[in-house]
């Protein structure tokens, strides 16, 4: 049987995805679950690490159930997952508790005073990366200061993709990208002692896995893990980099001389563009964002997230959607996406001003503060709900701008990826407020497409990265759509008072906060 298919398996926060593609990158069949996490006071948000594997077999399964001799098709699976946060096995393999993730934010106060050290400069300098309380890094911290037991309960610590990768081949590994923003050099690419041990952690460096490159090595499936899955054991498996460099991959970006850049419009909003390592110029001021190692030579990425994205206009649903119940009226979910259009269009632009900061976390780009909150400013009683709603939209837009300020400015062009970007009038007001072009890449699982890439390369299917994009990417970026110069204008000048009223309202955050 002929070994046709790639599997990218995406295990993102709130949804486990398996997708099989063909060697030319053409999608087959999708398979997604819901991944549960458990939100509780003091900020914790954790989710488990059995259930999340449980998860993964799933999809799995699912595929297997719906192509032909998938067991015998597969010729490589390849795994990506949600970044940062706290995965922590034991020695038999264990899971010591259930995983800190992203959003978990009990590290806040420990994170502002490590930022305040002098050791902050080095700790940035080497990693390229902002500290915030959903890391790696600042959650052990947290654990050694607060709660050592855990620590000494611990062998390894993984983050969700490495966990996953683990329980498929029995190796412990993470990747380069994730490695060395957390406690790493991305110029050396690799470790760095002196970072470790600014943040106090010298004594638990044995909890870090090894790095490997999963473009160019692969472990085999063994053989509990094959029964499960129920493929056939001793399928390569590779270890792809974090879901935002995969998403990256999966829509393209790659041509630094046309500065062209990648946003994901998703649940949270990430921002970014590639540069070759030793041109990156990092924002000492601001000390945020990330610098991420790409499986392409002497490249990396510069990222700038925000911590919600998509998730403020999820919560407007929510609010209309508990109103619809409280009246016992139902309400249609689908209907309401296809109405956001229409109303964003009815709205007239700039009439209020929305802050996305929705987030119980605060925001961690291209600023970091636990205590940000969002808000509405310039509300009165003329405002529509289509004006309320387009402000959320706007106030997306504003911040994507602020990032790739941080880094620099705004890209030529932005491909455009996540379910934001599915809204034509979204990118025209993306567009605008970022005086740049942009593309939509259509695929509905670039995180995915992205992996599976990466497993591509492992096992030498292409000569070269150019090779593989041009085959796998380019046929689906849609056509270059040009922003509205006069909108544009118009942005530019509620532009500057969404950051002046923003900076004015840092003081009421930390008093509420207190």
């Amino acid at each position: 049987m002929t070994k046709d298919i790639i599997i990218g398996i995406d295990a993102g926060t709130t949804i486990i995805k398996a997708v099989a593609f063909t060697l030319e990158g053409k999608e087959i069949k999708a398979s997604s679950i819901n991944n549960i996490y458990l939100t509780s006071k003091n900020g914790h948000v954790t989710q488990s690490l059995d259930q999340t594997w449980q998860n993964c077999i799933t999809v799995i399964s699912n595929l297997n159930e719906t192509i032909e001799n998938l067991k015998d098709r597969v010729a490589i699976i390849s795994v990506t997952g949600q970044g940062d946060g706290t995965w922590l096995i034991d020695k038999n393999g264990n899971s010591v508790c259930d995983a800190w993730l992203w959003l978990d934010s009990r590290s806040s106060e420990l994170t502002r005073y490590l930022s305040s050290l002098d050791s902050e400069f080095l700790r940035f300098d080497r990693t390229g990366t902002g500290l915030f309380s959903g890391q790696q890094s600042s959650q052990l911290c947290y654990m050694e200061k607060n709660n050592p037991e855990i620590l000494d309960k611990a062998s390894t610590a993984f983050h969700c993709k490495d966990w996953i990768y683990f329980k498929m081949t029995d190796v412990k590994a993470t990747d380069p990208s994730e490695a060395c923003f957390t406690f790493g050099n991305f110029r050396k690419k690799k470790y760095d002692e002196e970072v470790i041990e600014s943040l106090g952690l010298k004594k638990r460096n044995y909890l870090l896995p090894e790095i490997i490159d999963g473009s160019k090595i692969s472990h085999k499936l063994s053989l509990s893990a094959a029964k499960l899955f129920g493929l056939s054991p001793g399928t390569p498996v590779s270890l792809s980099y974090i879901d935002a460099v995969c998403t990256f991959l999966g829509s393209n970006g790659l041509n630094i001389d046309k500065k062209i850049g990648n946003s994901i419009l998703g649940t949270t909003g990430g921002h970014m563009k590639a540069s070759k390592i030793p041109e990156i110029k990092l924002n000492h001021k601001l000390k945020s964002g990330y610098v991420m190692i790409l499986p392409i030579k002497n490249l990396a990425l510069q990222f700038q997230t925000n911590m919600s994205g998509t998730l403020n206009i999820d919560w407007l649903k929510l609010l209309v959607s508990d109103i619809f119940k409280d009246f016992k009226i139902d309400f249609n979910d689908e209907l309401f996406i296809n109405k956001i259009d229409e109303w964003l269009n009815k709205a007239k632009p700039g009439e209020i001003i929305y802050h996305p900061y929705i987030s119980e976390a605060g925001e961690r780009g291209p600023f970091i503060n636990s205590n940000a909150k969002a808000s509405i400013i310039g509300l009165r009683s003329n405002i529509s709900f289509p004006e309320i709603l387009r402000s959320f939209y706007e106030g997306l837009c504003f911040a994507a701008r602020e990032c790739y300020s941080a880094i620099g400015s705004p890209p030529d062009e932005i491909i455009l990826a996540g379910g934001g970007s599915k809204s034509m009038v979204m990118r025209t007001i993306f567009s605008s407020i970022l005086k740049c072009s942009v593309r939509i890449i259509n695929r509905n699982e670039a995180g995915a497409t992205g992996a599976a890439m990466i497993g591509a390369m492992s096992i030498g299917l292409y000569k070269d990265w150019d090779s593989c994009l041009e085959t796998w990417v380019d046929p689906y970026l849609g056509h270059k759509e040009d922003y509205n110069k006069k909108l544009s204008n118009k942005y530019d000048e509620i532009y500057n008072l969404y950051l002046e009223s923003r900076d004015n309202l840092i003081t009421t955050w930390n008093k509420i906060n207190n």
